[in-house]
């Protein structure tokens, strides 16, 4: 068996799609698919036993026996016995369809399906109708039925949900004795119920296929791991300090206003007349080219730029050249670059880095408070690095420094959190912890974050805001 889906894109039913999905499975592998709910997981699982209705792309190499375990089918087997009701005459009732005979349906193994069925301890209900059993009970029987078809292909989803101890390591045994013969896709939301004969892994979002991990990788095994405890996990972003020192913004002020600025170098303009406006509690993302003047725009909301004082320009309530310090206005920022991370070169632990955000220090040179050392840990179970507290920064790999740098730049939420290009340098693991990470901060706190990036469609989850730049040329 060699499966191939190129460029494959899949309709259903107007309500979801799969883009652009590229995927090989052969028969030595067996397949984890996993992501966050609705991320379009169970989809890519029923492609594989012709769900949904193919718009572009190919899909090769599907055996013509699939045994397939889902909710979806599970529900369509119920809903096909309700419709005998309906076709009833007389006001006769019908008492549906006995167990043993949708067992036997479509020339399953008999003596397979008698095995199947004493194993799942169900020899008392053979012969009671299908429609009145327990929703456990229904489950048990739709992987009876996928088992006893014997598949050229299994796919499960959610296959241990709803089952006691007894049956899931009784079924946990029983697909591990087929490896060898059977290849096996399985979807599922949970590590700990990742069999020991999976051998690979496949990540969704948002109805892509984003990562592809072979288990041997312990790295990045390890990563996605870190990534669905983003995404999945019901922690939220750690409150602030409430002894924190941030002076409180007026609400119905903007955090800034831009109000017709322009940017020159040596006589060329960069950015042209330009007005913007940021409200609290409002995310933006903002895009461009190399040379289309991001880094000179965020150096005017930070102070930083020497042309702020030409400049129409109010920020967290100070309309600029009016005496105001730059620490005034900095207070109120937290700020992520690769530059900040290429300064950031020390050997203090995780917590301590998290913690040198209240005082926006490289490094930490004054003695924490219990409360400060409780939030910071906070912020390392959100990331899954609990474990972790005490490891030197510099011993973290790139994306998870970056994952730290975001936590110690959030710690005192402040007002505006200005992510410049923060996957930049980052590879696909990496970039989507990242971006788990500004959608958690997004949907879970009232600062305003400010995503730089060079690509428009490259969007964040809770980010409905957008300006993107265009490179000027220069005048003739």
């Amino acid at each position: 068996m060699n499966i191939r889906l190129d460029n494959l894109t899949v309709n259903f039913d107007d309500r979801f799609q799969l883009d652009d999905i590229n995927w090989q499975l052969d028969d030595s592998q067996h397949w984890v698919i996993t992501g966050a709910n609705g991320s379009g997981k169970s989809a890519l699982a029923a492609v594989l036993a012709s769900a949904g209705e193919q718009v572009s792309g190919t899909i090769d190499g599907v055996p013509a026996r699939v045994g397939l375990v889902s909710f979806e089918a599970q529900a369509e087997l119920i809903e096909r016995e309700r419709k005998k009701d309906d076709a009833d005459i007389m006001d006769v009732i019908s008492e549906g369809t006995p167990v043993r005979e949708i067992l036997n349906e479509d020339g399953r193994n008999p003596e397979l399906v008698e095995q199947l069925v004493t194993m799942f301890k169900l020899d008392s209900l053979v012969d009671r109708s299908f429609r009145k059993l327990s929703t456990g009970e229904s489950r048990k029987v739709m992987l009876i039925r996928a088992l006893a078809s014997e598949p050229e292909l299994l796919v499960l989803d959610e296959p241990f949900d709803g089952l006691d101890a007894h049956t899931l390591e009784m079924l946990q045994q029983y697909l591990a004795g087929l490896v060898e013969t059977v290849p096996m896709v399985m979807v599922l939301n949970r590590f700990d119920e990742f069999p020991d004969f999976v051998t690979h892994i496949a990540y969704v979002d948002q109805g892509r296929l984003q990562l592809q991990v072979d288990r041997n990788d312990e790295q990045a095994y390890n990563e996605l791991y870190q990534l669905l405890h983003l995404k999945t996990t019901d922690l939220e972003v750690p409150a602030a300090d409430p002894e924190n020192d941030i002076p409180r913004l007026d609400p119905t002020q903007p955090l800034v206003r831009l109000n017709k600025i322009n940017i020159t170098y040596d006589g060329h303009r960069i950015i042209d007349s330009l007005d913007w406006t940021i409200e609290p509690n409002q995310h933006w993302q903002l895009s461009g080219p190399n040379g289309s003047g991001k880094t000179g725009l965020l150096s005017l909301i930070t102070g930083d730029h020497p042309q702020c004082y030409v400049n129409d320009i109010f920020v967290f309530g100070f309309q600029r050249g009016n005496g105001e310090s730059i620490w005034q206005i900095k207070q109120f920022i937290g700020y992520v670059s690769t530059a900040l991370q290429w300064e950031y070169k020390v050997g203090t632990g995780l917590r301590n880095v998290i913690i040198s955000g209240f005082y926006d220090s490289i490094g930490l040179y004054t003695k924490a408070t219990e409360k400060q050392k409780q939030i910071a840990d906070e912020w390392l179970k959100l990331l899954g690095m609990s474990d972790r507290a005490d490891t030197p920064f510099n011993k973290l790999s790139y994306g998870d420094q970056r994952l730290l740098l975001i936590a110690r730049a959030m710690v005192k939420h402040p007002p505006l959190l200005i992510l410049d290009e923060p996957c930049l340098g980052l590879d696909d693991m990496n970039r989507q912890l990242v971006l788990a990470l500004i959608e958690k901060i997004c949907a879970g706190t009232e600062t305003s974050v400010l995503y730089v990036n060079h690509h428009p469609e490259d969007q964040i989850k809770g980010i409905e805001n957008y300006l993107a730049l265009e490179k000027r040329t220069p005048e003739a």
